[in-house]
């Protein structure tokens, strides 16, 4: 591209970018994609967070001095950088706020991983603030609700549920426009090695006691008895106590168990903010196709249209150098 050997030396001070790497991840995550890929803003959005992805969990945790960007920031900065997206800055407030309301539309899976008393599930903490959550994550385009689930947990635990899985057993909750549909997986060993295979996604795993989820009042349904955070935990606890008295544990409780909740993993975070990842196996984002589920475009993706003969003729300029 033409700009590929812009002068670094001004960026770097300010901690923004070199050029030549937001040249990198332009090639990389938006012209080096199938052209269908290209066809929208929505699908074009979601290289860009791919993009994102791998900026701070690679260039920013490997070059402490860049600064690190929320979706929206690197969002715009990749669009004022990449000669292909800057037609469409002018626009850009719209097509970030239209793919935010596309992204919650997107159906959800995971799973409800019991212990074999029946007395405990585990949850996880996102990288950033302190809800936590049953493992779960956004469906793929095409991709099967029970695959996703097995998918999204082993991203985020390092577990593989899936001969424990049975399709027919899950709860569903609707959020907003969003349906979240959980499986059941019941009877697994306390003393399972878990830890996620992504990075900066998951803080913190552990064995929650179920009765301690339990909502403190009816007007705090967001918290449990320990003050946990249980925003996408609460929805389902009701129906869960149902499922679980239908049920036989095949193990009894037991009264040698911590009262407490049980942590199984955590993320070591360094004084200068970054982390080490005990498990780091796997790529730090799902595949370039996931989340991209043709549920409808938002209004800015009906009113622009992308020029997709500028952005292959950039494509074939960048692949002959």
């Amino acid at each position: 591209m033409s700009n590929h050997h812009r002068s670094s030396s001004a960026s770097s001070k300010t901690g923004l970018p070199p050029q030549e790497l937001l040249d990198d991840l332009c090639s990389r995550f938006v012209l080096n994609v199938p052209k269908e890929d290209l066809q929208s803003f929505e699908r074009i959005l979601f290289l860009v967070e791919y993009a994102h992805w791998f900026y701070e969990d690679n260039s920013v945790e490997n070059n402490p001095s860049l600064k690190s960007f929320n979706l929206k920031e690197f969002t715009s900065l990749l669009f004022n950088s990449c000669d292909v997206l800057k037609p469409y800055v002018a626009h850009i407030d719209d097509i970030f706020k239209d793919f935010t309301s596309y992204k919650v539309r997107v159906p959800v899976t995971g799973a409800i991983i019991l212990d074999e008393t029946y007395e405990r599930c585990l949850l996880v903490k996102g990288w950033k603030g302190s809800s936590w959550s049953f493992p779960r994550g956004k469906k793929s385009k095409d991709e099967e609700d029970h695959a996703c689930a097995i998918r999204e947990v082993m991203e985020e635990t390092g577990f593989d549920v899936s001969k424990l899985l049975n399709k027919d057993e899950f709860l569903e909750v609707i959020f907003g426009q969003q349906r979240v549909r959980l499986y059941i997986i019941a009877g697994v060993k306390d003393d399972t090695a878990f830890a996620p295979l992504t990075k900066k996604e998951i803080s913190e795993i552990a064995w929650q006691r179920l009765d301690e989820l339990q909502p403190a009042s009816d007007e705090v349904i967001s918290r449990g008895i320990t003050g946990l955070k249980l925003y996408m935990v609460a929805p389902f606890l009701a129906s869960l106590k149902s499922w679980i008295s239908a049920h036989q544990p095949p193990m009894a409780p037991r009264s040698d168990l911590p009262l407490k909740g049980i942590c199984v993993w955590k993320a070591k975070h360094s004084s200068t903010g970054s982390s080490t990842i005990i498990i780091d196996s796997q790529p730090t984002k799902p595949e370039s196709d996931s989340h991209l589920l043709d549920v409808g475009p938002g209004r800015s993706f009906r009113n622009f249209r992308f020029d997709t003969a500028l952005i292959f003729q950039a494509m074939e300029a960048a692949f002959s150098l």
